[in-house]
């Protein structure tokens, strides 16, 4: 790397850690400079900038890292570092409020993306009201003695009726057996079990297959 680039690099991290003022490895910062500058470029700097004192080295072991020369920060009393606190509790409460805030605003504007529009809400109620005038229409042809079910569609009804009552008996003792021999092996109640697994049976419901 030439002196040019050399000088860019140190003054990069120099900048850099004097606006941060906190402790980084050599690697954090070729890191938290976008690399930037290469990475065996910066390991030299840092040491380059240590030994001339611009900078301050740590070792911890085997981890070197580095930090911003304090002695050219002015000192700070107590009270400006009880200040410095309350401020971050302050900021750090306000902080909460807004993500907090967020959240809600976050909930209310999903639930407003999924909510339907005006204008398919109006066709729907166009549907619905039209779909209701035709019931009542048939309501009051049956009740003035019109047009009833005639016998085969009765007949056609009460097969499908016998069809799927039918169904419903199989599925019911199917879910039993296979139930049944999941409770051989589980340590709690049937009705545990149920719970955990979001089991809602006919009995629940007060309901019952009827007779065909």
């Amino acid at each position: 790397m030439s002196k040019s680039k050399d000088a860019n690099a140190a003054k990069a991290v120099v900048e850099y850690l004097n606006r941060q003022n906190r402790p980084y490895s050599a690697i954090d910062i070729f890191n938290n400079l976008h690399k930037e500058y290469g990475k065996t470029a910066i390991v030299k700097v840092c040491e380059s900038l240590s030994q001339s004192g611009q900078i301050k080295e740590k070792v911890y072991g085997k981890q070197k890292v580095y930090v911003a020369d304090q002695g050219q920060f002015p000192d700070v009393d107590d009270g400006e570092i009880r200040d410095m606190d309350a401020r971050i509790s302050k900021l750090s409460a306000q902080c909460k409020e807004k993500d907090e805030e967020v959240r809600r605003l976050d909930a209310e504007f999903k639930g407003l993306n999924s909510s339907i529009s005006t204008e398919d809400a109006m066709l729907q109620l166009k549907q619905l009201t039209e779909e209701c005038e035709a019931c009542n229409r048939k309501l009051n042809t049956l009740k003035d003695g019109g047009k009833t079910v005639s016998p085969e569609e009765k007949d056609r009804i009460y097969e499908a009726r016998k069809k799927y009552v039918k169904e419903w008996r199989k599925r019911k003792r199917i879910s039993n057996d296979i139930l049944g021999a999941i409770l051989e092996g589980y340590p709690k109640t049937k009705k545990q079990l149920y719970e955990e697994i979001g089991i809602e049976t006919d009995e629940d419901y007060q309901l019952s297959p009827p007779d065909i």
